[in-house]
C-alpha cells in the first residue's frame, strides 16, 4: 500500500514546561504477555493485505475478499496499514504509563458522564456487570481538528507525546479507515467510489477518537460474580472499529449460528469490526458485528489486557438514512433504522449517555423487561445470548 513515509516524531521541550522525563527512554516499555497455550475454538477471519490496494485492481480483488465479511460476519483482519511496529509499541507504552499514573492524577481529566461527553479519562468500577462491578478503564483522545483544540486538557505524560499521537491518529483515518470505505463502496456497487470517505474526511467534526484501554486481572471469586463476561454482548456505535494487537485472549464474536467464538492474536495486525452507524447507512445490510470481552483463559488471567483502539464516525450532520444508490442496497428493499430523521450527533449522544450513566441505563432497561431498551426513534439495543 502506498503511504505516506510516516517518522516517529521527536519530543519537543518548550519554554513554558519541560517535558523530557517522558522521553521515551525514561519510560517503563509495554511488553505483550505470552499467548495462551489453551485450544480454543477460534474463528477464522479474513486478512486484508493493504499493501495490495493500489495495485492495478487491487481494490476490487480486496472488496471480492471482503464482501461476504462485512454482510456476514463484521469483523476481519488488515495487515500492512503504514505504521512500523515500533510505532505501535510506543503507543503501547504511552497506555501502560498512562494507567500507572496515579488515580488523584487522572481523575482531573476525567469524563463528562452527565454530558455524554466520552473524551478523557474513564475509571473502572462504575458499572455493574452481572453480580460484578466493571473492571476497565480508558482514555479517550479526539480528533485534533479545531473542534477540538484546547478543550480538553491532557496529563504531562500525554502532553509531551501529543504530535506523536497526532501522526499515529492521523495515519490510522488515512491508511486504514478511508480505504476500507472506498471498498465498502465498490462492495455496494455505488457509482461514487468516495461516496462514503466524503461523509468522513478527517477536518470536518465528528467522533472519531483514539483509545487506551485496560481491563483489570479479577480474582477468581470476581471472575465468577460477574458470570465470566458472558453478559457483556454489545455493537459498537460507529463506523468501523480498529483494535491493535492485544495477546491476551477475551474477544469473542457471536457468529449467525448463534455461537461465541474467540478472536486470535495475529501478528502484524489490526482487528477491524463494523459497527451500528455504517448498517444505519445501509438499512443493516453491512453487519454491525455482536462482540464480547470474557474472561480470558487461565494460563493469561493474571496479566492485565491492554488495548490500543480507534474508533472511525462520520460527519456529525451526517444524516442516518439508508444509501438510495447502491443496486445492492435496492434489490435487498433495505428500509430506514429509525423513525424519523437522525443525524450522527444525536446517535452518539443518545447511545452514550447509556453507556456513561450506569444508573440511567439500568431504568430505560427496566422499562420494557423484554430485554430490550429504546436508544433513540424506535432503534433499539437488547441483550444478546451468554
Amino acid at each position: 500500500m502506498s503511504t505516506t513515509t510516516i517518522e516517529a516524531p521527536r519530543v519537543e521541550t518548550t519554554k513554558e514546561k519541560d517535558y523530557s522525563q517522558y522521553d521515551f527512554a525514561n519510560l517503563k516499555p509495554y511488553t505483550h504477555p505470552p499467548e495462551t497455550k489453551e485450544d480454543l475454538p477460534w474463528s477464522e477471519l479474513v486478512t486484508l493485505d493493504l499493501e495490495d490496494y493500489n495495485r492495478p485492481g487491487g481494490k476490487e480483488r480486496l472488496a471480492k475478499q471482503l464482501e461476504h465479511a462485512v454482510h456476514h460476519v463484521g469483523f476481519f483482519y488488515v495487515t500492512n496499514y503504514g505504521l512500523t511496529q515500533e510505532q505501535v509499541d510506543r503507543q503501547f507504552t504511552l497506555a501502560k504509563n498512562f494507567f500507572e499514573l496515579p488515580v488523584s492524577e487522572k481523575e482531573k481529566y476525567e469524563v463528562k458522564y452527565g454530558q455524554a461527553d466520552y473524551n478523557g479519562w474513564r475509571r473502572p468500577g462504575r458499572a455493574v456487570v452481572a453480580n460484578s462491578r466493571d473492571n476497565v478503564e480508558m482514555y479517550n483522545i479526539p480528533k485534533f481538528t479545531p473542534d477540538f483544540k484546547d478543550k480538553y486538557d491532557h496529563p504531562d505524560l500525554v502532553k509531551a507525546h501529543l504530535d506523536e499521537i497526532e501522526v499515529f491518529h492521523k495515519a490510522l483515518h488515512s491508511n486504514v479507515v478511508l480505504p476500507l470505505l472506498r471498498l465498502f463502496a465498490i462492495i455496494l456497487q455505488l457509482p461514487d467510489e468516495d461516496y462514503l470517505v466524503k461523509q468522513h474526511t478527517y477536518d470536518k467534526k465528528s467522533e472519531d477518537h483514539f483509545r487506551y484501554m485496560l481491563y483489570h486481572p479479577r480474582s477468581a471469586e470476581e471472575w465468577k460474580a460477574s458470570n465470566y463476561g458472558s453478559t457483556t454482548g454489545h455493537t459498537d456505535l460507529g463506523t468501523v472499529t480498529l483494535l491493535f494487537r492485544q495477546p491476551v485472549a477475551g474477544l469473542q464474536i457471536l457468529g449467525e449460528d448463534g455461537n461465541w467464538t474467540w478472536v486470535s492474536a495475529q501478528p502484524g495486525t489490526i482487528t477491524v469490526n463494523l459497527a451500528d452507524t455504517i448498517s444505519h447507512l445501509t438499512g443493516g445490510w453491512l453487519k454491525s458485528s455482536v462482540h464480547r470481552v470474557v474472561a480470558p483463559p487461565e494460563d493469561q488471567r493474571s496479566y492485565k489486557r491492554t488495548g490500543l483502539l480507534y474508533f472511525a464516525r462520520p460527519h456529525n450532520d451526517t444524516k442516518l438514512l439508508p444509501i438510495t444508490d447502491s443496486p445492492v442496497l435496492e434489490k435487498e428493499g433495505v428500509e430506514p433504522r429509525f423513525d424519523k430523521i437522525v443525524t450522527m450527533e444525536e446517535w452518539v449522544k443518545a447511545k452514550q449517555t447509556l453507556q456513561l450513566n450506569p444508573d440511567i441505563a439500568a431504568k430505560r432497561w427496566a422499562e420494557r423487561g423484554d430485554g430490550k431498551v429504546e436508544v433513540l426513534a424506535g432503534f433499539h439495543d437488547r441483550k444478546y445470548k451468554e
